[in-house]
């Protein structure tokens, strides 16, 4: 819910940026509202695509650290530990 949250307020604010300067740089509002609407829909599929690579590295990563740990096996203990006092 919260990267969805995340994706719907990053493509607003893209949006409006997007529109403000396509509009100074043709001084067309049409032009400025056709890149503005498509570049920014482009950019937030790729956001959540690359925010998902991100959780699954993030992912991968714990769960490598968690294998590292359980295979971790205590030193056997040594010979002189072992024999009587």
């Amino acid at each position: 819910m919260r990267l969805a949250l995340k994706t719907l307020t990053y493509a607003s604010m893209h949006l409006t940026v997007a529109v403000a300067v396509a509009y100074a740089l043709t001084r067309d509002w049409r032009v400025a509202l056709a890149v503005g609407i498509v570049e920014p829909l482009v950019q937030t599929v790729f956001f959540n695509l690359h925010e998902r690579a991100w959780s699954r590295a993030d992912r991968a990563r714990d769960q490598k650290r968690r294998q590292d740990l359980m295979s971790t096996e205590p030193p056997e203990p040594s010979a002189s530990a072992l024999a009587p006092a």
